[in-house]
């Protein structure tokens, strides 16, 4: 007897742990939580793996489909299919958003898992950036790659006009300096300069264009999902010659 409530009270205490470490998860994680949870957080599921806030009019959520759909495509494009299958949370109203956890980007994948997408990002682009994030992620398996690279990249697959020149060499601005290796250091350099984005996508975009376009940057994601650690990238010079 003594044994069983023992074990009794074991259980309940751990079961209190459990509601109260979930409870400080919402709390301090609430994007987190959102996109573990959509409907908890009062979001409708339009079809599997999307949801929006309820209420919308057949015309808003048909725009929500469309969206995802072509960033999907965008993605599955460019890497020849897909590998992920990320949730996508979109808000069409910033009290929404910041329901959700969500602050004043217009998008953001939640721990390379989930998308969420702000009023101001349900656009194809945004979508099919934060998409590639999601995609990369799957696709490395755990490998690292620098930040540079996995904002370039994604610069680069959505196809974003505002860091990229609309033909030939993509590089709206050609910058020589070291760019920021992890997301703290992004983040910051980011903020400060916005076209930090169209450094990042200058070298991946140049670098894919002198080792063979898309297929360079799969077989590049292919071997540092392997192991192999991630090589020293130089940005060549516009117009160099493929090796």
């Amino acid at each position: 007897m003594i044994r069983r409530r023992r074990r009794w009270i074991a259980g309940a205490v751990t079961t209190l742990l459990l509601a109260a470490a979930v409870a400080a998860t919402a709390i301090a994680f609430p994007s987190v939580a959102a996109t573990t949870c959509p409907g908890c957080y009062g979001l409708e599921r339009l079809r599997p793996g999307l949801y929006a806030e309820p209420g919308l009019p057949p015309a808003a959520r048909r725009h929500v489909t469309e969206v995802v759909e072509q960033a999907g495509k965008r993605v599955s494009d460019f890497f020849g299919g897909r590998k992920s299958s990320p949730d996508v949370l979109v808000c069409l109203s910033e009290d929404c958003y910041r329901r959700i956890g969500g602050g004043r980007e217009r998008g953001i994948a939640v721990l390379n898992r989930s998308v969420m997408l702000s009023p101001r990002g349900v656009d194809p682009v945004i979508a099919s950036h934060e998409l590639t994030h999601v995609e990369l992620h799957a696709r490395l398996g755990g490998a690292d790659v620098p930040q540079w690279f996995d904002e370039g990249l994604a610069v680069l697959v959505s196809d974003d006009p505002r860091y990229l020149a609309p033909t030939g060499d993509r590089c709206l601005r050609d910058s020589r300096r070291p760019l920021p290796a992890t997301l703290e250091e992004w983040l910051r350099a980011a903020s400060a300069d916005p076209l930090l984005y169209a450094d990042a996508a200058c070298r991946v975009s140049r670098q894919a264009g002198t080792n063979g376009g898309e297929q360079a940057v799969r077989t590049l994601v292919e071997r540092l999902s392997a192991g192999q650690p991630f090589p020293d990238i130089r940005l060549p010079a516009a117009g160099s010659p493929s090796p």
